[in-house]
């Protein structure tokens, strides 16, 4: 039987929620030696376990903090990428969304996974004792996931005005990162739309300038020697294809530490590179959880891509064939396992 050509995409932070907690207790058998090593990395440091952490009820304040959040997160993604039928399957590309870089580092081999676990310790951990700014996220589009120009030129206007920042593009929402002062103003002057504007909680300002420090303190502590060439062509937060072949490894550096740490991350830009260029007969999504399931469809539709121009279009081809298959929902995580 031919090998289905598969895309991955790995989450960012906020994905390990009250839903999707004891997630490693229920799929992180294929990564039981890695976490075990991560777990005895946290000890030493006096911190809880990966394993702790997972097996406790969800805390917003214990669970959603960077130093905790994104290892947890990075260890349920690692699981279910080992868990994926390669007799079925060949992955031909992976990307991710924010964090989801490093994680997608980390699977294609540009990092080994110790290198990973303390990259992604440390870079989750940086703002520790004090976060920096926050981050708001808001639709631009209308009731069948069509991007409303209108509104997200008033949005933009909005955010210009305050000196926030697009901090991701995600599809059909904004990511909008700033101080605290300008995301206030935002909260209460943008259009109330459902839920929305609604602040993510326990996040800084990523991909904005005032990530900074953090990018000089990532660039001080985590050196070039930490990367290699990757097994597997990446895509990162501007769309760009880092190929196993021609990477150059300080240009990889100096992207993951400085502009992915200060510049605007590009989901959108990204999923519709690697739709195009790789043509995956399926896209794989990586737990915890389904959070970019939406935003992933909303692309496709932006792109067109299989013909899909609405809400209505996707959530059918969804029930009848699945083109986005997402690890964090049983049945769909059947046909990848």
């Amino acid at each position: 039987m031919k090998k289905q050509r598969i895309v991955v995409i790995c989450p960012g932070r906020g994905t390990y929620t009250r839903e999707t907690s004891e997630y490693l207790k229920a799929h992180g058998s294929s990564a039981k030696s890695q976490i075990k090593w991560m777990d005895v990395q946290r000890n030493n440091a006096g911190l809880p376990t990966l394993t702790e952490l997972d097996s406790t009820p969800f805390k917003a304040k214990t669970h959603m903090v960077g130093e905790h959040a994104s290892p947890l997160i990075y260890a349920c993604s690692l699981s279910d990428y080992l868990s994926i039928d390669q007799n079925k399957y060949e992955i031909v590309a992976i990307t991710g969304n924010s964090m989801g870089w490093y994680i997608a580092l980390a699977l294609g081999g540009a990092l080994n996974s110790e290198n990973a676990y303390t990259l992604i310790h440390i870079m989750g951990s940086m703002m520790k004792n004090r976060i920096i700014g926050g981050q708001i996220i808001y639709p631009i589009v209308d009731e069948n996931w069509q991007v409303d120009e209108a509104k997200k030129e008033n949005v933009l206007i909005e955010i210009e005005k305050v000196g926030a920042y697009v901090s991701i593009n995600l599809g059909g929402y904004l990511v909008i990162g700033g101080k605290q002062n300008a995301l206030d103003i935002l909260l209460k002057q943008l259009p109330t739309d459902d839920k929305y504007p609604f602040q993510l909680p326990f996040h800084g300002a990523f991909h904005t300038p005032l990530m900074e420090e953090i990018s000089a303190n990532g660039l001080a502590k985590l050196p070039s020697t930490f990367f290699q060439k990757s097994n597997i062509p990446l895509v990162d937060g501007r769309g760009h294809i880092w190929s196993p072949y021609s990477t150059n490894i300080s240009e990889l550096h100096a992207y993951t530490l400085g502009h992915q740490v200060l510049g605007t991350y590009d989901f959108s830009k990204a999923v519709s590179v690697v739709i195009k260029e790789f043509c995956p007969d399926k896209l794989v999504l990586l737990g915890p959880g389904n959070s970019l399931g939406g935003s992933i469809g909303q692309i496709m539709i932006e792109n067109n891509w299989l013909d899909i121009d609405s809400k209505k279009a996707f959530s059918s081809l969804q029930k009848q064939d699945p083109y986005l298959l997402s690890m964090g929902i049983k049945e769909q995580r059947d046909l990848v396992c």
